[in-house]
């Protein structure tokens, strides 16, 4: 485990993740509401300093038996009271108002950054980085959280050191050289010792819970398949294992917590004895009144406090910094989302144009350790289809995912229209969250298509009383549970005839139909002016393509008229 101590580097990590809010177009309004918080906290610190001063006036009223006096510091001090009431709770809603325009602000900008140029592909399939979801969702609304909360808690410290400090001055110099030196100690043990140990463990922690919640989230996703292989005892011994990773490391984390606690306390308790010590020898001498030991305590604790806020704060401090650091590799990742691909390797071009034409495609795995297919050349013609067959893992899927831009290990050229004009039609359709008019315009939502169009294709393909069945179009549903398998199909081919693409990729995009129903689908497709390019395994797929590719399994593959192939040839 590398070691990371509390330094600067975790500033500069902080603003490579906030400084684009800041230089932001919403930059002034959150500027704004920072100033209003330093305002407010030092109306805030100078109230307290006079409330402390009214403190300190009680206990000598008190002593030297001045009634008038007493109750004229009583008056003050309610008064004061009576106005930091509203100045705390303006300075807490002025501090989630900032939380919440910077979380929204941050969680837009990377949610456009990982939805965009398929940046989520890369960094999931590639296993780039951990959990994206959890920094998205969690790591960046603490980040927010704590460094508004951060900022004020310093700010206050700082405002506090300033008025108070003078309150003491005012009263002993010695007392407040002495807390300096005092103070100073302290933070260099706790960030340097405690700190280079604590960080590391927490930003492990988050990863090790993330991981977790993972195992967790994929029985909920799995739970029928899980349930069919009966694999209930291994997921249980999985996800037992991945609790007890993070306990493992908590268990470390609450040892060195237990011991910062330990130092953290026996250390502060003599913010409670000093004051006493410098400041009892003047009273009992008659250099000043009895007041003025309240007067000392008061605002010697507070100064304490605040000098030694990175003392009482670490321990929500490393968790902070740990999260920098997840959102910091997050961000650069974000910044040029892209999978490396070795020295000296090629990468396939693809090239918009009108037509649909592989030209030499040599197609190799993403880590280039094995090649699919080699000098593949066919063209489809516009309106027609091509039909890809094969063994199983001889690379026909693959092949479509080098179209889409997916898979660019090889060499060769791919020509394709623009992706906004393919729709790719998976074995297992993706199944959306909202409406089944939603799920049937998808990804296309913002067409504008009549209901009478869209029980039309409803019936063509198979599923006439669906919507009647769940509540009409606009009814919202567990999709994923509701439907079966062939309905997603189903649903997945509405989209096609609803959305009418130049060009279609289907992959196996009717294995869970009969045969019927697959013909059916495929007459209704026949229909329209779309290009498409299907993988399947049946023979009676062969009556709606014009031309199949053969993917043999040993790099070489072959182009037949699809009323010549013979299914048994690839067998």
């Amino acid at each position: 485990m590398k070691k990371i101590k509390i330094d600067f580097s975790a500033f500069q990590r902080f603003w490579v993740v906030a400084k684009p809010y800041w230089s932001s177009e919403e930059k002034w309004g959150a500027i704004g509401l920072l100033f209003l918080i330093i305002t407010l906290t030092i109306v805030w610190a100078n109230l307290g300093v006079f409330r402390n001063a009214q403190q300190g006036q009680f206990i000598s009223s008190l002593a030297e038996q001045d009634a008038a006096g007493f109750w004229q510091a009583v008056q003050r001090f309610l008064g004061v009271y009576l106005l930091s009431v509203p100045v705390i709770a303006t300075v807490h809603f002025t501090q989630d108002k900032l939380r919440l325009f910077w979380r929204n602000w941050m969680t837009n900008r990377f949610l456009n950054q990982y939805l965009s140029d398929r940046a989520f592909y890369d960094l999931n399939s590639e296993k780039i980085i951990d959990n994206p979801d959890q920094r998205i969702s969690e790591d960046i609304r603490t980040f927010c959280d704590e460094s508004v909360k951060f900022f004020t808690i310093f700010t206050r410290a700082i405002m506090d050191i300033i008025s108070y400090g003078a309150q003491l001055w005012f009263i002993s110099h010695t007392l407040v050289t002495s807390m300096v030196f005092y103070a100073f100690f302290g933070i260099l043990i706790t960030t340097v010792g405690f700190g280079s140990i604590l960080v590391p463990l927490k930003f492990q922690q988050r990863k090790k819970e993330a991981n977790f919640r993972f195992g967790l989230v994929r029985i909920r996703e799995n739970v029928e398949s899980i349930a069919f292989y009966q694999g209930a005892l291994r997921e249980l011994e999985n996800v037992k294992k991945l609790l007890q990773d993070a306990l493992r490391n908590y268990h470390r984390i609450v040892g060195w917590e237990r011991n910062m606690e330990v130092f953290s306390n026996g250390y502060e308790f003599i913010a409670y004895i000093l004051p006493a010590l410098i400041v009892g020898p003047m009273i009992l001498s008659g250099q000043t009144e009895v007041g003025v030991l309240t007067v000392a305590s008061g605002a010697f604790f507070r100064v304490f406090r605040s000098l030694i806020v990175i003392i009482t704060r670490f321990e929500q401090m490393t968790d902070f910094v740990a999260g920098i650091e997840r959102l910091e590799s997050f961000s650069k990742l974000m910044e040029e989302p892209k999978v490396s691909h070795p020295e000296g390797t090629t990468t396939i071009d693809t090239v918009e144009d009108s037509r649909l034409s592989l030209q030499h495609l040599t197609l190799q795995t993403p880590n280039y350790q094995r090649t699919l297919v080699r000098d593949v050349s066919v063209d489809v013609q516009l309106g027609e289809g091509l039909l890809i067959v094969g063994v199983s893992g001889c690379g026909k899927s693959s092949i479509l995912r080098a179209i889409a831009g997916l898979w660019k290990s090889g060499t060769g050229a791919i020509y394709r229209a623009k992706l906004e004009e393919i729709l790719f039609l998976p074995q297992r359709p993706y199944i959306i969250l909202g409406s089944l008019r939603d799920q049937l315009l998808y990804p296309r939502t913002d067409l504008n298509i009549s209901d009478a169009e869209i029980y039309q294709v409803l019936k063509e393909v198979n599923l006439p009383d669906l919507a009647e069945r769940l509540g009409g179009l606009d009814a919202i549903e567990d999709w994923e549970h509701v439907l079966s398998i062939g309905e997603q199909q189903r649903v997945a081919f509405a989209r096609l005839l609803l959305t009418q693409p130049r060009y279609a990729i289907l992959d196996e995009a009717t294995s869970a139909l009969d045969v019927k129903n697959e013909q059916n689908l495929y007459k209704h497709l026949q229909s329209l002016s779309t290009t498409y390019i299907s993988v399947g395994h049946r023979p009676t797929l062969l009556p709606y393509h014009q031309q199949v590719l053969e993917v043999v399994g040993d790099e070489t593959w072959r182009v037949s008229c699809a009323q010549d192939y013979k299914f048994l040839a690839s067998g």
